[in-house]
């Protein structure tokens, strides 16, 4: 599945052959996911004709996934958007007519300041899809605008629960050490597959190597995983239950006296109290909860406790329920307790090799950033319990359909297929169609952009010049992504807000690219911009425990058990269990209908969310959606492996091929997520067929710190797809 390697397709010999003279070669890194893989692209005549994996890469040593496999068909892949292009139509009918980008930013610029006039910057809100270059160039044109309203899905979902609530109770987001040459003894996989994808710079590549030293292994899935086949132990339990495997799981830790005793005392805050609260939460308790045997609990919970240096593996997958805040505070105090934090093969906090992103939001008024939905109610989504505070997105899409609690009356969408990544999918598709502007930049034509008034074409990542520094937030490795080529009229996200704001004759926001990239690398490592792009990554040197030189960054100077913060902003300051809102023990009426537990989410290793499904090599490795349903469930139901089945909701429903497989409980199915088909004719490209968010939720309750929605452990049912039916 991995290219050892790390060459791409090149372009035909006779091409090839060009002298070598005229070939220029640009250490870059690549963001066809948030990995980032070290990348050597070679340029013949201005056209990008190689591009293979940089041996001298710490993150990827030359290897390459299929996908960076695959960059080739992706920058010239002949349906990329290559020009500004209006609606003529109606929304969603397809008609078109090309325009300059001169014309395109014009009217985008009239249009926005006409809303702006009349509704208030608040009208304005910005969509974004999960970080690559471009993520925080959209909080920073919204601030620079005026208006607090941006969202990007994973900031209650994915990621950002982990990096709020981190910050908030280490003092900082801990990260794998997967570099510095201390192999871990022990490692728990938690509601993350890596062997199949590569996020913020923890790549499937240094997730292997750190298998090679043999370690331990603890698997938390529902899914019988490549990971979980190999485990010492693997703990299948039931979607949307990690708060009380992981509260049983320190239980047992405390109950036992398996903790770091010399760690807690020192250089923790709240031992006592959270060892109060965990006693209600034996094994034995969770175990019908979870559906993992209370024996195996408590062997985790050995295993883990009594082997070092370990390292925690998390995933998003925890992130999933309306209780992801204490969820990711209970896995987070097992690194805490065992004293596995900031320690080589452990879990360290990063080098922050790249200064802090100029956000702008300084640019926001008091006033106005208590307009941000969501403000009022999620102080760790949308307000001061925030890294980078971020709108509600269920709040915004009321506020686009129905105006409430006030009207958002233009989207602005950069890098995201909405009606593939938001859940309640078809909620999306009804606020999306009552806006009076929806801009969308995009490398493809998707269904969210065949809803635009103006479409406007993005650049690749070989296309564009940026900074990235991984893994996120850590910043432990700073890479120089380099512009190579140029396709069409393709522009960068980042050029187009600056184009734009130069046009709306913003105050901020209109800086030269160069001149932010330059800063951030003065505020962080120092090193000038040309130098890092020369060089193509500078790889900082680690420190270890550097707590003990003035503790951890937070109120009490101690990693906190018990959150001083969370306490100050009204909630909870221990951890706790919720059994999520649509479950068979929440909601059992529900249950006699939709008998079967329902998780999705797996990544796919031949597409990034739902990215890539025109690329023909990687459609081929993975032609269609599967779902996955075990052996007795389907025979009960009369489906055969390789059948299309009906999965259904109290959402919707859609179908997937079956994969019957006993690597999954007889309980439970599992979905992909993402799909569309690009091949299939516009508006819709069928995305209303295969769409796992057709399925999920997003309405309340809310995690009531992050807002976060139900998207796992929902309830649905399944029959197999008769003929005739569609």
């Amino acid at each position: 599945m991995d290219n050892p390697t790390g060459a791409t397709a090149t372009i035909p010999a006779g091409e090839a052959s060009a002298a070598a003279s005229n070939r220029t070669i640009l250490k870059s890194v690549c963001r066809s996911c948030h990995g980032g893989c070290g990348v050597n692209l070679h340029v013949v005549d201005g056209r990008l004709v190689k591009v293979e994996g940089d041996r001298t890469s710490p993150l990827n040593k030359g290897r390459l996934c299929p996908i960076g496999t695959s960059t080739l068909d992706i920058v010239y892949h002949p349906d990329r958007l290559k020009y500004p292009m209006r609606r003529t139509g109606a929304r969603g009918e397809g008609k078109w007519e090309r325009i300059s980008w001169d014309e395109a930013l014009d009217e985008i610029a009239r249009r926005l300041q006409a809303i702006k006039d009349e509704h208030g910057a608040q009208a304005i809100a910005l969509g974004t899809g999960t970080g690559r270059h471009h993520i925080r160039w959209v909080s920073r044109f919204g601030h620079a605008l005026g208006t607090p309203n941006w969202c990007e899905p994973g900031f209650a979902q994915c990621f950002h629960p982990r990096i709020n609530t981190t910050i908030l109770t280490f003092g900082d987001l801990p990260v794998n050490d997967f570099t510095s040459g201390t192999k871990p003894e022990c490692i728990v996989y938690w509601g993350h597959n890596p062997m199949n994808s590569g996020p913020d710079g923890e790549t499937r590549f240094v997730v292997r190597d750190s298998l090679a030293g043999k370690p331990k292994t603890i698997v938390v899935d529902p899914r019988r995983t490549e990971l979980a086949k190999e485990a010492d132990l693997w703990l299948q339990l039931r979607p949307g239950t990690d708060d009380a495997l992981a509260l049983a799981m320190l239980h047992a830790i405390i109950e036992e006296k398996l903790y770091d005793a010399a760690f807690v005392a020192e250089w923790t805050h709240g031992f006592e109290a959270l060892s109060e609260r965990v006693k209600r939460y034996s094994p034995e308790w969770a175990a019908p909860i979870t559906w993992v045997p209370a024996e195996k609990i408590r062997a985790a919970a050995r295993l883990y406790a009594a082997t070092k240096p370990s390292m925690m593996e998390w995933g998003c997958a925890i992130e999933h329920t309306p209780n992801t805040i204490q969820t990711v505070r209970a896995i987070s105090m097992l690194p805490a307790l065992t004293g596995n934090v900031d320690v080589p093969g452990g879990w360290v906090f990063g080098m922050h090799g790249l200064g802090r992103f100029p956000s702008l939001i300084e640019n926001l008024t008091p006033e106005m950033s208590a307009k941000r939905l969501g403000a009022d109610r999620f102080k760790m989504l949308a307000g001061e319990g925030a890294d980078l505070p971020a709108a509600h997105i269920p709040t915004l899409l009321s506020a686009m359909r129905d105006g409430d609690p006030y009207p958002v009356k233009a989207f602005l969408v950069f890098g995201n297929n909405t009606l593939t990544t938001f859940g309640n999918a078809k909620q999306a598709y009804e606020a999306l169609m009552k806006l009076d502007l929806l801009v969308v930049a995009d490398l493809f034509m998707t269904p969210t952009c065949e809803l635009a008034d103006i479409v406007l074409p993005a650049a690749s990542w070989p296309e564009l010049d940026q900074l990235a520094a991984l893994p996120t937030i850590a910043g432990n490795v700073v890479l120089a992504q380099r512009k190579a080529v140029r396709i069409g009229e393709c522009k960068a996200d980042e050029e187009i807000f600056i184009e734009l704001a130069r046009k709306m004759n913003l105050p901020v926001g209109t800086e030269d690219l160069d001149v932010v990239l330059g800063d951030q690398l003065a505020r962080g490592c120092g090193m000038p911009l040309d130098e890092l792009r020369e060089r193509g990554f500078l790889d900082m040197p680690m420190r270890f425990h550097k707590y003990r030189d003035k503790g951890f960054k937070t109120p009490t100077g101690k990693l906190e058990l018990y959150s001083t913060r969370l306490e100050a902003m009204g909630y909870d300051p221990l951890p706790y269990y919720e059994e999520p809102p649509e479950s068979p023990l929440a909601t059992p009426d529900v249950a006699k209908d939709f008998p079967l537990v329902l998780t999705s989410g797996a990544r796919i290793p031949f597409f990034f969310n739902s990215e890539h499904r025109q690329i023909r090599a990687l459609r081929r490795a993975h032609p269609n959606p599967i779902m996955e349903v075990h052996p007795q469930t389907a025979a009960s139901l009369g489906i055969k492996h390789g059948d299309w089945v009906w999965i259904e909701t109290l959402r919707g429903r859609i179908r997937q091929k079956a994969k019957v497989t006993d690597g999954i409980d007889p309980r439970v199915v599992h979905v992909e997520h993402g799909w569309w088909f690009p091949e299939e004719p516009g508006p819709d490209h069928g995305v209303w067929r295969s769409n796992a968010n057709v399925l999920t939720r997003n309405g309340p309750p809310y995690d009531p710190a992050m807002g976060t929605y139900h998207l796992r452990g929902l309830l649905c049912r399944i029959a197999p797809v008769l003929p005739g039916e569609s």
